[in-house]
């Protein structure tokens, strides 16, 4: 059962102009998104640049408000106001935590890596310094790190090990759900690599559930169970990752695997090809796949699994109901 839900959430951001400075339009990031996140498994987000994924992890945490929709944990319902009230959100506030993709930026360059990753614990358990010392350290040899690290400070580590070390931050409070947000997007590959290999054993240590945010196909498909590929601030595709990966009916998924990188040199001539087929089919497709204004359709079923935002078919209607209605009317 998930105990995290989205539904229908918007984010639209005003566009005000003219003299008086009134709202003129509005930019959909995100227009009508239902997802839902079960116990112990990891939720893939994928989309390019813009596409909103990260204002839906941003929206979920309360980074940003949400213009509609519901945002459900176990069962209740969070909003922005009452989750402001930490006495009835205590445990929502520390059930859901985040990766932010920029480690360096959301650490104070001034604390030591101590107290960076204290601020969470003192927040929501009684620790005394020396059981926040020992959970600290517990914490930081669990991602790789020496338990000496917690007495320096974030500038005098590379940008793998911070992403170590936000990782180990993110469960300080104990959570049960941690959004990353490209975790690894700025990291080299075999860095890369590690991240998410700790990120799968603490996963499995502490009974994790993963929304994890990126716009690499090949890394969602390494980490996730479910995957949603959104485009244009709405899903163009929804389902599981078997479904995804190995059926993908949406010509913009298409587009996105045929960009993943194919290092077997037996296959790499015919991937390139296939590719380059992808690309010309794009905008002969778009009408397809994208309404007159360019919106995304809505999801409609396509499997037990698997959900595709397809043009609704038009109803038949028939030349001998026509004939009689108009036969009506005279």
């Amino acid at each position: 059962m998930a105990f995290l839900e989205v539904r229908d959430l918007k984010v639209h951001y005003p566009i005000r102009g003219g003299v008086l400075n009134t709202i003129q339009d509005h930019v959909k990031a995100v227009d009508g998104i239902n997802l839902s996140i079960e116990s112990g498994k990891t939720y893939g987000l994928v989309g390019e640049s813009g596409s909103g994924k990260t204002t839906i992890g941003k929206t979920i945490i309360g980074l940003e408000k949400a213009t509609s929709g519901e945002i459900l944990y176990e069962g209740q319902k969070v909003t922005n106001k009452a989750r402001s009230r930490k006495e009835k959100y205590a445990n929502y506030n520390k059930d859901v935590q985040m990766i932010f993709q920029d480690a360096t930026s959301s650490m104070n360059p001034k604390k030591r890596i101590l107290d960076v990753m204290a601020e969470p614990m003192h927040n929501y358990f009684n620790y005394t310094p020396q059981e926040t010392k020992k959970r600290v350290a517990d914490l930081l040899e669990i991602v790789g790190m020496n338990a000496e690290a917690m007495y320096k400070y974030p500038h005098e580590f590379s940008g793998g090990q911070r992403q170590r070390i936000g990782v180990a931050r993110a469960v300080a409070s104990d959570p049960k759900l941690i959004i990353a947000d490209e975790p690894t997007s700025a990291l080299d590959l075999s860095v890369q690599a590690q991240v998410l290999n700790f990120m799968r054993r603490i996963q499995k240590e502490f009974g994790l559930s993963y929304l994890f945010i990126s716009h690499d196909l090949g890394v969602v498909q390494h980490m996730s169970d479910d995957i949603a590929i959104m485009h244009r601030g709405r899903f163009v595709e929804q389902g599981s990752k078997k479904a995804i990966y190995s059926n993908p009916q949406h010509i913009y998924t298409k587009r996105l695997l045929s960009a993943i990188p194919d290092m077997d040199p037996t296959t790499r001539k015919a991937h390139k090809v296939e590719r380059q087929r992808v690309e010309a089919s794009y905008d002969a497709q778009e009408t397809e796949y994208y309404d007159p204004k360019g919106r995304v359709y809505d999801l409609q079923p396509f499997d037990t699994d698997h959900h595709v935002a397809l043009k609704p078919e038009e109803p038949n209607v028939s030349l001998e109901n026509e004939n009689l209605e108009i036969g009506g009317k005279n």
